[in-house]
């Protein structure tokens, strides 16, 4: 009887049932369409985390071969500051956003603290302290010491390394093409207008050589 004056009991209602359905469609869709809600850095150490234990690792670094041991979230950043003590890369945003950690990496500019250590085995790294020949600075450390290019000192490594690859690159050929390529360097002290004399000015003298 009871089933008769109630045919549906037991089910929900068939309003009910859309409404869930389209809760759920709704979530996945907007996942689906919202920016990531986590930095590069996060997603690098989530994704290492399938590898388990410490891993013995060879990091050409300046030209020469060291052994670390280290875990496989380690970043090239951490590993170059920590395990190889070679501290001119800075630490800065650590999301790869102000462009304090630049190094090479095989030639080219790599933000070291959204790269594992583990993924540069084999590649020929450069720092910092790389760049000189013995007492010969580098032109680039020349025309930034020439330009006041630097006031705190603390983003001059990244900024250095980003100009001499954004010369290398045949970026830097005007003014505003070398502020466009080398936006990805924040100096919080502002000077950026050194900064492009001295890039402009080791351009203009790779141009000629």
């Amino acid at each position: 009887m009871e089933s008769d004056l109630f045919p549906n009991a037991g089910t929900p209602p068939a309003d009910t049932s859309r409404r869930s359905f389209m809760k759920q469609a709704g979530g996945i869709v907007g996942l689906a369409l919202a920016p990531p809600l986590v930095s590069q850095a996060e997603r690098l150490t989530a994704y290492s985390k399938v590898m388990q234990g410490v891993t013995d690792i060879t990091l050409r670094v300046n030209g020469q071969a060291h052994s670390v041991r280290v875990e496989p979230r380690v970043t090239l950043l951490d590993a170059l500051r920590e395990r190889l003590d070679l501290t001119g890369t800075k630490k800065g945003c650590d999301h790869g956003q102000c462009g304090a950690c630049t190094v090479h990496v095989n030639g080219k500019r790599t933000l070291s603290c959204l790269t594992l250590a583990v993924m540069t085995q084999g590649k020929e790294i450069t720092t910092i302290e790389g760049l000189a020949q013995g007492d010969q600075l580098h032109p680039m450390q020349a025309a930034f010491i020439k330009h006041d290019g630097f006031q705190c000192g603390y983003c001059t490594p990244g900024q250095i390394m980003s100009g001499v690859a954004c010369v290398q690159e045949g970026h830097a050929t005007t003014d505003a093409q070398a502020r466009e390529w080398m936006s990805g360097n924040l100096c919080r002290c502002g000077a950026y207008p050194n900064i492009l004399a001295a890039v402009r000015e080791v351009a203009a003298q790779s141009t000629k050589g």
